[in-house]
């Protein structure tokens, strides 16, 4: 009878392991089921002022508002004050006023191409030899997804740049990507050709070495330059919009990152037809007219991209969220409406980024894209740096939520950690927002955001104190923004034991050297690839 019951034992005890070990699995399985898929759509110098639901009043983003209404807007998300350390930020998981995180190649290497100087392996070649080899221990955001069963995609203005390589982008993590691999090149919209998977891809129709690059400031010969279409047959942002599509489609049944850093708005502005909401506008001149129209595609977009989702049924298990690189820039410069290097128009005087600084209505933008704040696109003055951030997921964002807590670009990568159950290592700089968004009590927010810019690095804290540096003239200057929106009133010298810590801290976060938060001392761009 013992043997028996032994025996007995040994097989029911063999059955309950592989019951176990089946369940395992079904709970792993189910475990990456059970998290979202998740889009990113990445807006190029769109300052939050330009959507309607904060507060623009010529242009209407209906569907990105929609994202805002059925989700969560933040109020106090910061990206960087530049396109690059922008998206290093994103894709790291660093802020950018360290200064050795990491490389930032030299633009329009793939322009050679066209010129016929190198082919597409020799200029990735050389670009490579340039690199520092990136650790193993690195950790890069598809990585993060990648890890939990996902599959990657990014479609758009690729990477960092100014120019990647296929190399680059597999170590990164992605198992699929599309678009330009220079951020030279994508300042005009009818690329020659596109990169997939480390693969050329011909545009057909497109001819312009350049991609249809047009001057920014507004005179008859740039408008007549930009409706000059010969050799610009397909607009760069539809190709993306039909690549997101196909991807969507072919994962819908796996979870999926999708990231889409899109060109729109950045300048020169190129658009291939003007919309109708702006053809009558009296308020708008001909080449604001085709800005607005840059901004009404980015949302036209998002609203295709939604009704995808909701046409395979996947929106309810889908997290999409929409942010901006950086703050707002001018691309509609014109004689006696708005001039770049931006200046009062009111006096014809340039701002000194210390006493005089760029405002909407002294600089005579007819959007004020910046949302009323100070500064603009690689200033850190807040319109510089403070983003649009909005975030929906049915189910578990409550809808029509504002959250006044800080979150950063550089936080990106802990929050989607925080979704998938991912260990991020402790050298990251970011904090997960993940509580924030799905309405969880939050015991330890984040307490500050450093930024660096082209006059120097800048901290904004969780209670309101703002501290900037103004390199040049060795400068700081302090703000409490609840009740200064405009940083108008340095109120540094009655408030020295706030502004020393600060100080203190922004030195520890550079590195403990300021001139690290200050690009142009810094910014180490690797030298041009000629042929």
């Amino acid at each position: 009878m013992g043997g028996k019951r032994l025996g007995y034992s040994i097989v029911q005890v063999c059955i309950i392991f592989m019951f176990i070990c089946c369940s395992d699995v079904k709970k792993e399985e189910k475990s990456v089921r059970d998290t979202p898929n998740v889009i990113l759509i990445y807006a190029d110098d769109l300052g939050r002022g330009l959507l309607s639901e904060e507060g623009q009043r010529i242009i209407k983003t209906p569907n990105i508002d929609k994202l805002a209404h059925e989700g969560i807007r933040f109020e106090n998300a910061y990206g960087s004050m530049f396109c690059a350390p922008a998206r290093a930020s994103l894709l790291t998981g660093y802020h950018d006023a360290h200064g050795d995180k990491w490389q930032i190649t030299s633009g329009g290497a793939f322009i050679n191409i066209s010129r016929g100087k190198l082919n597409q392996q020799e200029i990735e070649t050389k670009i490579n030899e340039q690199l520092d080899e990136v650790p193993e221990s690195e950790v890069f955001l598809p990585e993060v997804f990648k890890d939990a069963g996902y599959v990657t995609g990014e479609i758009g203005k690729l990477e960092w740049g100014f120019s990647a390589t296929n190399k680059q982008m597999e170590r990164h993590g992605w198992d699929y990507y599309y678009g330009y691999l220079d951020h030279v090149r994508c300042h005009g919209f009818y690329p020659p050709f596109l990169f997939e998977n480390g693969n050329l891809v011909n545009i057909e129709g497109n001819t312009l070495a350049n991609c249809g690059k047009s001057v920014e400031k507004e005179t008859q010969s740039a408008y007549d330059e930009r409706w000059n279409m010969e050799g610009k047959a397909v607009y760069s942002q539809n190709i993306f919009l039909e690549k997101i599509v196909d991807f969507i489609r072919k994962n819908k049944e796996a979870p999926f990152f999708l990231y889409h850093p899109t060109q729109l708005p950045h300048g020169p502005v190129a658009i291939p037809e003007v919309h109708e909401e702006f053809k009558n506008d009296d308020r708008l001149t001909q080449i604001e007219k085709e800005y607005a129209s840059m901004v009404k595609m980015l949302d036209d977009h998002v609203g295709v991209i939604m009704k995808e989702l909701k046409d395979l049924g996947i929106d309810d298990n889908t997290m999409v969220l929409f942010t901006s690189d950086n703050g707002h820039e001018i691309y509609y410069s014109q004689e006696g409406r708005i001039l770049k290097p931006v200046r009062n128009m009111k006096t014809g005087e340039f701002f000194d980024d210390v006493e005089t600084k760029y405002y909407s209505e002294l600089a005579g933008d007819v959007f004020d894209g910046n949302d009323g704040m100070a500064g603009i696109k690689r200033s850190n003055w807040e319109g510089g740096v403070r983003v649009p951030l909005i975030a929906r997921w049915p189910g578990k964002i409550k809808p029509g939520t504002t959250s006044n807590a800080l979150a950063s670009n550089y936080d990106f990568m802990a929050t989607m950690a925080d979704l998938v159950g991912f260990k991020v290592p402790e050298n990251k700089d970011g904090i997960s927002y993940l509580p924030e968004l799905i309405g969880e009590d939050v015991n330890k927010g984040r307490e500050y955001v450093v930024y660096s810019s082209f006059v120097g690095p800048g901290i904004t804290t969780h209670d309101g104190w703002k501290l900037r540096y103004f390199a040049k003239d060795d400068i700081y200057q302090l703000y409490y923004l609840p009740d200064d929106y405009k940083e108008e009133n340095n109120i540094i010298s009655s408030n020295q034991e706030i502004a020393e810590k600060l100080k203190k801290i922004l030195l520890k976060e550079c590195g403990g050297d300021l001139n690290n938060g200050w690009f142009r001392t810094r910014s180490n761009i690797l030298s041009s690839i000629n042929g």
